[in-house]
């Protein structure tokens, strides 16, 4: 059973009227590498996804399974993603804000309120526009974020796979962009690719 406690959020704006409330999260904002992604949800009143919670808390293996259940089990969902050159031309937290509302403006039901994670709501060239709350850390907390949030996380990790097969040197397959040892080291030896984000490597 997904946990009762999860559906606080989505139940007080019920109760005050909305109808169609959709979660709304990202993912990837730390990377190297590659676009950021965000993925809005709107569930049914209490569905039940067994093993619902924060993607980041969820092993690989765990995601794909969900990501599926999500879709099927959603009212309505899309993802939308933001590329690293915009990344670089405006900066992260913008892209951020831009992804999550396209995200929410390519469902096919429109949201009438949004619960987003985190605590910002708009950056220097973008803001989230649809009528929202901000919950800090509420993709273990609502289980509209926490759907967006895998369906968000699974796109990217998908997209750096496969965009590994393009550039295999880079091994974009094993650290997805993030910043690790390997991937540092790989850049040395490198250097950029066209979609490494280039106001994140400055010093490098």
């Amino acid at each position: 059973m997904t946990d009762t406690a999860m559906w606080e959020f989505e139940e007080r704006y019920r109760a005050l009227g909305y109808g169609a409330i959709c979660g709304c999260d990202e993912a990837g904002a730390g990377p190297l590498a590659g676009p950021v992604y965000a993925a809005a949800v709107i569930l049914p009143p209490e569905a039940d996804i067994p093993g619902l919670n924060d993607s980041k808390k969820l092993t690989e293996r765990k995601r794909e399974q969900l990501f599926p259940i999500i879709q099927q089990t959603a009212i309505a969902w899309a993802v939308a993603r933001v590329e690293a050159e915009e990344i670089d031309a405006t900066d992260i937290l913008s892209a951020r804000m831009k992804a999550m509302q396209l995200a929410m403006d390519a469902l096919s039901v429109k949201p009438d309120f949004a619960l987003i994670d985190g605590n910002r709501d708009k950056g220097r060239t973008a803001a989230i526009t649809t009528p929202h709350e901000l919950i800090v850390q509420g993709d273990s907390r609502s289980a509209s974020i926490a759907a967006a949030s895998i369906l968000a996380k699974v796109s990217r990790d998908r997209w750096m796979v496969e965009t590994a097969k393009e550039y295999p040197q880079y091994r974009f397959d094993k650290h997805k962009g993030y910043g690790t040892k390997l991937h540092y080291d790989l850049l040395r030896q490198y250097g950029l690719s066209p979609i490494h984000r280039r106001s994140f490597l400055k010093n490098l």
